[in-house]
């Protein structure tokens, strides 16, 4: 039986009002589901995931929602690592020869890299899956991004030309200063402000592969085959530099050991700290980037030199970022010529997706607006701060949060440049 619409409607009344209930977020989710509103569920799904990427049960619901959708690469990849947390097969009673049967992971088959393969072979020591790896890193340096394509965030540009693409452009003044580049990279900041954007730019400015390597794509149900998975991957990397690894949510794999108990947890962990050391093979052209929205969350160990030891805070865009973004989404839209300046001034600590959301729900009104008259008006500048004005930035909840690790954490200086963005923020409010 299908839910009833005004229940729908009451509870995203109510995660409106407390957007962070994961738990209530999750019921609704599973309610689209079942009135078959895949899209609607996946919006609040990928809402979910972002704040928690290892919530296993949310995972099942998003590759059943990515599936009624259309969007089956998803939906293979959310199952994967739904399996991979939900823990090894059961062994459920009453199956149809009245005996014991495998529950679903371990059916008769499953997927790995595409190919179907023996049940057998799923997490046994045998699983090949370097073909995958080889598709994740292998990518085709054609139509890359680069620097250029970033729109505003100059500071963030220039430290990575001064700090990490300068010195691997020259390597003769590289040598002559003695200047190390081993190590890597962590971008941090709220969500949806270009993370993985500008990881991609990075490779593009190297000319090299590129991979984002997600939860999915390392944990694993079988003892072991995590760190077997992610070796696996830096040695991939290794063999088709110069390749960038760009792992995003950084902290659901790096997470801080002294959080993670007695977990198998703390072995991924350890494992990663092996490969950024490049103990067992040399990482010569290997350039691996770590994105997060929570740097706390991140173990120690791996911000300690030669790892992911050079830090850049990645904020919601400013100004003229804000007027570009603008610009580019209603590129192909019936605008006003007006400046754009007002909707400029009215989206402070708006995200690049949350520009996007100004420009679809602004153009949504002046099409409802033309339907009911029947004279094709342009989008206004008035229509598009009015909506700005109705919404709440994204990064609002992460800068809350945020303000009280740079007051009461910030003991070894490292969220100082939060801390001036702060200030500056507060005083353009005055």
């Amino acid at each position: 039986m299908a839910p009833d619409p005004s229940v729908l409607s009451a509870l995203e009344a109510a995660v409106g009002a407390d957007p962070a209930n994961s738990a209530l977020r999750e019921h609704l989710a599973g309610l689209y589901l079942e009135a078959g509103d895949g899209a609607a569920a996946l919006g609040h799904l990928e809402v979910l995931l972002a704040a928690r990427p290892d919530q296993a049960e949310a995972l099942g619901l998003a590759a059943r929602a990515a599936e009624m959708v259309g969007d089956t690469e998803r939906a293979r990849a959310w199952r994967r690592l739904h399996e991979a947390l939900a823990g090894p097969p059961r062994l459920v009673e009453g199956g149809s020869d009245g005996g014991a049967r495998a529950g679903p992971a371990a059916d008769t088959g499953a997927q790995v890299g595409g190919e179907a393969v023996g049940a057998d072979a799923v997490g046994g020591a045998g699983t090949d899956w370097d073909a995958e790896l080889l598709e994740l890193v292998g990518q085709e340096r054609a139509a890359r991004v680069t620097l250029a394509d970033v729109a505003g965030l100059e500071r963030v540009k220039q430290r990575l030309e001064t700090s990490f693409l300068g010195p691997l452009r020259n390597p003769e003044l590289r040598k002559m200063y003695g200047a190390s580049l081993r190590g890597g990279l962590l971008l941090w900041g709220p969500p949806g402000c270009g993370k993985t954007f500008l990881a991609r730019a990075v490779a593009g400015e190297l000319g090299a592969h590129f991979a984002s390597v997600g939860l999915h794509d390392v944990l694993d149900m079988w003892l072991g085959n995590s760190e077997k998975k992610l070796h696996e991957l830096f040695e991939v990397a290794r063999r088709r530099t110069p390749s960038v690894l760009f792992f995003d949510e950084i902290d659901a794999i790096g997470h801080a050991r002294v959080n993670l108990a007695r977990s198998a947890g703390r072995n991924v962990v350890a494992q990663l700290l092996t490969e950024l050391d490049g103990v067992d093979a040399a990482n010569d052209g290997v350039f691996v980037i770590g994105a997060t929205n929570q740097p706390w969350d991140v173990d120690p160990a791996l911000r300690r030199p030669g790892r992911l030891d050079r830090t850049l805070l990645v904020l919601p865009p400013d100004p003229p970022a804000r007027e570009a973004i603008l610009r580019y989404h209603l590129r192909d839209r019936h605008v006003s010529p007006e400046p754009l300046a007002p909707v400029v001034a009215a989206t402070v600590d708006f995200s690049g997706a949350d520009l996007r959301l100004v420009c679809e729900e602004a153009a949504q009104r002046a099409l409802a607006d033309a339907v009911r008259t029947g004279v094709a008006r342009p989008i206004s500048v008035a229509e598009m701060v009015a909506v700005a004005r109705e919404l709440r930035p994204s990064s609002a909840p992460w800068l809350e949060m945020a303000r009280n690790y740079a007051t009461y954490a910030n003991t070894a200086g490292e969220y100082d440049e939060l801390v001036e963005y702060l200030r500056s923020v507060g005083k353009g409010r005055r």
